[in-house]
């Protein structure tokens, strides 16, 4: 094969690997002077793998992405079949293994990226194992092998229950050879990711059977209990991707990248995060973005609203949600940082979300974002855990900075709500006593004044009459509205409030 030329334009320069069903060698493209790598089906080999090596062209004909070996051209000459593919300088991960935390959760997002753009296309890899991904001299990574990749309409090329792949990275669906979907890779990414921080396996039987039960039932060993250093973020990722029943891993590759590129912004707050450094360049530090997810039932609103944000620095969308219910179970998938959350929405409405989300998820901030300026829905909503409340008619500019604003641990009601709760000037003997503040935090915890009396040991028309005070002191018209005042003005506190519920 060295000194052939095909198609009178691939050179062939030297051998670079040989395998079981193909041998790739070197080649320069004389029509575009550079080198590309030749990929060469091995005679005689089965059916089965002369379908699977149609399919890895096929595959990767519809695939176009950085982190993704592409596909040039396709030859059949002299009764060889030959792909024309990326050359990739570089190690395999499987030279990778150990590594350091902060290069794991590059590497994986990365491949996680990639896994995305080919199951958004109906494409299953079937086979992430780390002697199929490579990494450049630069840090990128390359996904290298598809030739078990199944797009979701193609006839099967084993089989049926015939298990295929590599039995170490094996999802407990292949393990059992059920059908396959998008999930099966996250498992096995799952596997690699594990293999990378620990150096070690998650199962490693040498008999193919106990290996196979293994992933079906056995619980994987704590990342942290073999290498402490794992930051507990990066373990939960880990663990959450190795999930034996496929509706409690992440449902896409995608949340599991944002996931992952939340790793250490999570421990440290919006800080500079490494990215994986390079054998020849030194890490750049890039700034994290806020994670932004959406929960609004109007479809238009909602996707305006999103793309908008999505253009604004420091922001970064990633979910949306169009009912309560939703909103819960992509939020604890997601783990955004800031949730914008409607109050009416079908199925479960954005008030009876929030108890569960603010319990499920304490570090995410809820900014409420809805049409409704009652009173009523205001307190209920802070008093249930929000860490804001704007309306939809506020200023983009405005809803931006509260996100920010609720982001550091501050306390947002937008513009409308604002004025809502403070009517009148604000006089220089306003602030009420420490007796008045504990009335007013009582009142927005939603205790009657019955309640209030017995509570403080207080005669019921004691009560009455400091609330009445209270309410003039602060231009207030109802008592509602004094504690709503009382909070805004940062007399009572939202953890005060949030605790006594």
């Amino acid at each position: 094969m060295i000194g052939r030329v095909f198609r009178n334009r691939y050179e062939v320069l030297k051998l670079l690997g040989e395998g079981s069903t193909a041998t790739v060698y070197l080649v320069h493209d004389r029509r575009l002077n550079r080198q590309v790598a030749l990929k060469v089906l091995l005679p005689h080999v089965r059916e089965s793998v002369q379908r699977r090596f149609v399919q890895e062209a096929t595959a990767a004909a519809q695939l176009s992405h950085p982190n993704i070996m592409l596909l040039y051209d396709v030859l059949d000459e002299d009764g060889m079949n030959m792909l024309v593919v990326e050359y990739v300088e570089g190690d395999t991960l499987s030279d990778r293994v150990p590594s350091p935390p902060e290069q794991v959760v590059e590497m994986g997002r990365q491949i996680a990226l990639a896994l995305h753009h080919a199951h958004e296309r109906n494409i299953i890899h079937r086979d992430v194992k780390p002697a199929n991904i490579k990494i450049t001299p630069e840090g990128q990574i390359k996904i290298m092998d598809l030739g078990l990749a199944l797009p979701r309409e193609a006839k099967r090329v084993t089989a049926a229950g015939m298990i295929i792949g590599t039995p170490a990275y094996l999802s407990p669906e292949q393990a059992q050879a059920q059908p396959l979907d998008r999930r099966t890779d996250i498992y096995s990414l799952g596997v690699v990711l594990f293999e990378l921080a620990t150096g070690e396996l998650p199962f490693s039987q040498d008999d193919i059977p106990a290996l196979l039960l293994q992933h079906v039932k056995d619980a994987p060993p704590m990342p942290r209990s073999i290498n402490p250093s794992i930051p507990p973020a990066l373990e939960s990722v880990i663990l959450k991707a190795l999930e034996k029943n496929p509706a409690k891993r992440f449902q896409t590759a995608e949340s599991m990248a944002n996931a992952l590129e939340s790793v250490y912004r999570k421990d440290t707050g919006p800080l500079d995060q490494t990215r994986l450094p390079s054998s020849t360049q030194p890490a750049r530090p890039v700034r994290a973005s806020l994670r932004i997810m959406l929960a609004d039932d109007h479809t238009i609103l909602r996707k305006s609203l999103a793309s908008f944000l999505s253009e604004q620095e420091g922001l970064m969308i990633v979910g949306e949600a169009g009912d309560g219910d939703a909103a819960i179970t992509t939020a604890l998938d997601l783990q955004p940082d800031v949730l914008l959350l409607d109050l009416n929405m079908p199925r479960r409405s954005g008030m009876e979300a929030l108890p569960e989300l603010r319990r499920r998820i304490p570090s995410m901030k809820v900014l409420i974002l809805t049409g409704r300026d009652e009173e009523f829905y205001i307190m209920q909503a802070l008093r249930l855990g929000a860490h804001g409340y704007m309306l939809k008619s506020s200023e983009e500019t405005d809803l931006v900075d509260g996100i920010f604003k609720v982001a550091q641990g501050g306390m947002v009601l937008g513009s409308g709500v604002a004025e809502k709760v403070i009517s009148g000037a604000v006089r220089v003997n306003d602030r009420p006593t420490e007796q008045e503040r504990q009335l007013l935090l009582l009142v927005a915890a939603g205790l009657d004044n019955e309640d209030i009396a017995a509570r403080l040991g207080l005669p019921l028309m004691d009560v009455i009459e400091a609330l009445a005070s209270v309410m003039d002191k602060l231009g207030a018209r109802d008592r509602n509205a004094a504690a709503l005042t009382a909070i805004r003005r940062g007399y009572v506190l939202l953890d005060e409030l949030q605790a006594l519920n």
